[in-house]
């Protein structure tokens, strides 16, 4: 009998640039194309394939991508049976200029075509393949993603946004909200927990608008909690407008429900948040907080903010800092404004200067960094449960692990510790951005 030739798979190459979601969805074109008969390649120089799932929402992102699409035409010159493709936020939103900056490019997907990438990849054409079309159906709630090994996995549990907030790009390059069936996270989150991952973190660009029929986002919550082997929840990013009564108390009294939330404020001025459209003041914003911390006494918080939104004056910016010291935040991300085509504040222009954006994001950089060291310093003598990690950057047989409020806990190996194992710690001294702790 003839031996049958053995035609080894074709390899992809994907790179991952921006926030969670693309994470996510990264890990969802991995199991697609794993599907389609893919390998995953050991390097970009070995790949038949090499993907990049791009983020449209920071300021040069664009140039960052069209620097390494250059980088990476010389490996397709040296292999011309190479394809390269853009996938995700960036392909959606500036597809025109990418062909133009990028004529090598072989693919542009948009991120509801993920299905239709073997396709895609497999047509034989001169011009790319694109493919940006939005649809308000596509949740690939029966697709189960190619999760990375660990005791912590992000699940999306919807996608796209309604909120139109006027700095963000996101609904024009992700769609309108749609949910993902309930049954479909459950048997996504069943399989994870089978898998050794001990805690779920519910994802969506304003998650806490999640409905799928009769089912809301709090009650989400306690199904994912009734898993056995999931041992907590997380969920981001919540909108402050959608954070119901409902949803506080199930955060309260469900004991898989971590005491941590990012909660997004952007600003401390009426004036600008109403700018934003963003659809509260910050009076609104504050008794929402104390409404969380009534409940939740144990709670970390930590947000978002932007400095610099067209029409910023000083006062503004001091209503900023102000809310930061009442808030008292644990960490925050914080970012100038930068205009951004296709958003309602692209018209609007940019009135704030870079060196001024620098100036009041350096101030409020450092001043979350004191809030951040006093709450952390404010733990030594406590003790906290932490979930095991793995081994810490410093190394030393030091092991890494998440307090119930997220913060990072670092403190001695032991042979019996392993990862997805839960143990109890001291806090013994504190930075900014970690604790250092024993054993208890």
């Amino acid at each position: 009998m003839a031996a049958q030739n053995h035609i080894p798979p074709r390899s992809v190459w994907l790179e991952t640039y921006g926030c969670q979601m693309n994470i996510a969805d990264s890990q969802l074109v991995t199991a697609v194309l794993r599907r389609a008969g893919y390998a995953a390649a050991a390097r970009p120089e070995d790949a038949d394939v090499i993907l990049l799932n791009t983020c449209a929402i920071r300021e040069h992102a664009e140039e960052r991508i069209i620097g390494r699409l250059g980088d990476l035409a010389r490996l397709k010159q040296a292999r011309p049976g190479m394809r390269l493709g853009l996938l995700g936020c960036m392909a959606q939103h500036n597809r025109a200029a990418l062909i133009e900056k990028a004529p090598w490019l072989d693919l542009i997907a948009g991120p509801d075509s993920y299905r239709r990438l073997p396709e895609m990849l497999g047509a034989e054409r001169f011009d790319p393949a694109i493919d940006v079309r939005l649809n308000r159906g596509e949740t690939y709630g029966d697709l189960a993603p190619e999760y990375e090994a660990g005791v912590r996995a992000y699940v999306t549990a919807m996608r796209g946004c309604d909120k139109f907030c006027a700095f963000c790009v996101v609904p024009y390059v992700r769609g309108r909200e749609r949910s993902v069936a309930p049954d479909d996270i459950l048997r996504e989150v069943r399989g994870l927990a089978a898998a050794g991952v001990r805690e779920i973190v519910l994802l969506g660009q304003t998650v806490n608008a999640y409905r799928a029929g009769e089912t809301g986002f709090a009650a989400l919550l306690r199904n994912v909690a009734g898993v056995a082997g999931i041992e907590r929840i997380r969920f981001t990013s919540p909108h402050p407008s959608d954070m119901t009564p409902e949803l506080i108390e199930t955060m309260a009294s469900e004991p898989k429900v971590q005491p941590y939330l990012h909660l997004p404020v952007q600003s401390g001025s009426d004036r600008v948040l109403a700018a934003m459209e963003r659809g509260y003041t910050a009076g609104e914003y504050l008794a929402l907080v104390a409404r969380l911390r009534a409940a939740i006494p144990e709670l970390a918080l930590s947000t978002d903010i932007i400095v610099g939104f067209h029409g910023e004056q000083d006062d503004d910016f001091r209503a900023t800092v102000e809310l930061m010291r009442t808030v008292g935040y644990d960490s925050a991300f914080t970012f100038k404004y930068s205009v951004r085509e296709h958003t309602r504040a692209f018209r609007l222009g940019d009135s704030v200067g870079e060196e001024e954006k620098g100036r009041r994001l350096s101030e409020i950089i450092a001043l979350q960094e004191s809030i951040s060291r006093e709450r952390n310093r404010a733990l030594i003598g406590r003790e906290f449960p932490v979930l095991v990690e793995g081994p810490a950057r410093r190394g030393g047989g030091i092991l890494a692990g998440k307090t119930p409020q997220f913060k990072t806990a670092v403190f001695p190996g032991h042979p019996e510790i392993a990862p997805g194992a839960t143990v109890r710690v001291r806090v013994e001294s504190a930075t900014a951005h970690s604790l250092s702790c024993a054993l208890a």
